[in-house]
């Protein structure tokens, strides 16, 4: 362990956590604590969008998918441009009428209290175990830097995060999402330059030899009705479609990334701050699987058995390769990205249980410094339950397809009741209850007992949720009954 870089990430992970808990003045209701009193510059929710969407799990996650494959991710992000575009026109007109906390309560407003509850509950168990895999993608980053445990080091980076984010609520997510986001982004890219000077003949000799293998390939457009077709994963059409209904589920009905867009201080912002993070994303997506091509070519020059798991390459290269000093940067780079989204899983399932479920519940007035109150018990409380995924997680496998997939089940479901709710108005609250129970039972079919690939699971569960509604609602007669109201 070298002291230069040790006390680097040491610093770093104490003035972080200061900046953030410094937010806590500013916190007075409820719209202080979860939207950061609406507030934020457009730029700033753009960037927090960036930092909640890639997290430790590109970081760590891409470039090993390079180093085994190639570049064929990219067809899942550009899927990512299209859903941006659908929720821009389609589900921000629909959040931005009155004012909302949370994207279920647009839920509330459509169908009734239940469809609501049941959105809600779908997102915090969704959540729940997806961050989870993200909690314990760090701590592989942690047990490589000092040595210890994966268990301890899960438990140290939650609860930095959950101190700040108690204290400083969605400001604080907000704008150490903005530092973390420049930190980790001049990591990659100083640790793109280390690596090409330890490749001898430089740029020239990473690309003829990936290009021999094929590892700059980004598109497949192969086609065909078989299921061998649907089991691959990375294919352009796989991709759009994955892409852009994972992003559509992810943005506009998962309240993680929601609160940021109702965060923005009008919907032009909102809107303007959701397509500029793509342009982000894409830029991030691609310098993190070069980064894997040109881990590929460092170790196949060197003949160096690559560490295993995969998720390890690019940590394990910045801590034993570069220079004293820039590691500690680096890796403090990929903790920030760790913590940022923690900070924001935290936050959103706080804010769900506390809007969705504590507060419609509650037989007694409370006041705001009530809630504010409620609100920081329930972030402790989330930080506790993400503690025991997280340490549950280290036998799921790849932590970027993990995590993924794990998304993916429930997304579908969600996606098509939201979309029954803003493309419909005949369809009541008991068919759009059916049709979300038949999407998360065929997922739940899908994910284990077929070989179709995760990226098509949120295309298959939205069909076949909005579907189940329509036939639903035929055969009950509460499509005619909504449409007499």
């Amino acid at each position: 362990m070298r002291l230069l870089d040790l006390g680097i990430i040491l610093v770093y992970l104490i003035a972080i956590t200061l900046f953030g808990a410094q937010f806590r003045r500013r916190q007075r209701d409820l719209k202080d604590y979860f939207l950061g009193g609406r507030t934020a510059p457009w730029w700033a929710i753009a960037l927090s969008i960036v930092s909640a969407e890639t997290s430790t799990l590109t970081i760590i996650g891409t470039p090993a998918l390079s180093f085994a494959g190639n570049l064929g991710f990219l067809q899942v992000v550009f899927g990512y441009f299209l859903a941006r575009l659908v929720i821009s026109f389609i589900f921000l007109p629909q959040y931005f009428r009155g004012e909302m906390f949370t994207a279920y309560e647009l839920m509330r407003r459509r169908f009734g209290e239940r469809i609501r509850r049941l959105t809600a509950l779908t997102f915090l168990v969704t959540r729940a175990l997806a961050e989870g895999v993200r909690v314990f993608a760090i701590s592989i980053v942690v047990s490589i830097v000092l040595g210890w445990g994966e268990i301890g080091s899960i438990i140290l980076i939650v609860c930095l995060t959950l101190f700040y984010t108690f204290e400083g609520g969605m400001t604080a997510v907000i704008w150490t999402d903005v530092v973390q986001m420049f930190l980790y982004i001049f990591g990659a890219a100083f640790s793109f330059w280390v690596i090409l000077q330890e490749i001898p003949g430089g740029w020239g000799h990473v690309w003829s030899t990936a290009a021999e293998l094929g590892k700059w390939q980004v598109f497949d457009f192969r086609f065909s009705a078989t299921p061998e077709f649907f089991a691959r994963t990375y294919t352009f059409w796989a991709g759009l479609a994955g892409g852009c209904f994972l992003t559509m589920a992810s943005h506009g009905t998962d309240q993680l990334m929601v609160q940021r867009l109702l965060a923005a201080r009008t919907q032009a912002e909102s809107r303007t701050a959701l397509i500029a993070s793509w342009l982000v994303i894409f830029v991030q997506f691609s310098l993190f699987l070069v980064i894997g091509v040109m881990l590929f070519v460092f170790y196949s020059d060197a003949g160096l058995a690559a560490p295993r798991p995969a998720d390890r390459i690019y940590p394990e290269f910045v801590w034993k390769h570069l220079p004293a000093g820039t590691a500690g940067i680096v890796i403090a780079a990929i903790l920030a990205a760790a913590m940022a989204n923690i900070s924001a899983a935290l936050n959103s399932l706080a804010s769900t249980t506390i809007v969705d479920f504590f507060r419609p519940l509650s037989r007694r007035s409370r006041t705001e410094s009530d809630y504010l109150k409620l609100a920081r018990a329930a972030t402790v409380f989330w930080g506790a339950v993400l503690l025991g995924i997280g340490i549950l997680a280290r036998k799921w496998g790849s932590v970027l397809e993990a995590g993924l997939a794990i998304a993916s089940i429930p997304f579908g479901a969600l996606l098509g009741v939201f979309l029954l709710g803003v493309l419909t108005r005949r369809i009541g609250e008991n068919a759009a209850i059916a049709g979300m129970v038949t999407g998360l039972a065929i997922m739940t079919y899908v994910r284990f007992f077929t070989s179709i690939a995760w990226t098509w699971y949120v295309l298959i569960g939205a069909c076949v949720t909005f579907g189940a509604a329509w036939v639903a609602a035929l055969l009950t007669g509460s499509r005619h009954e909504e449409a007499a109201r």
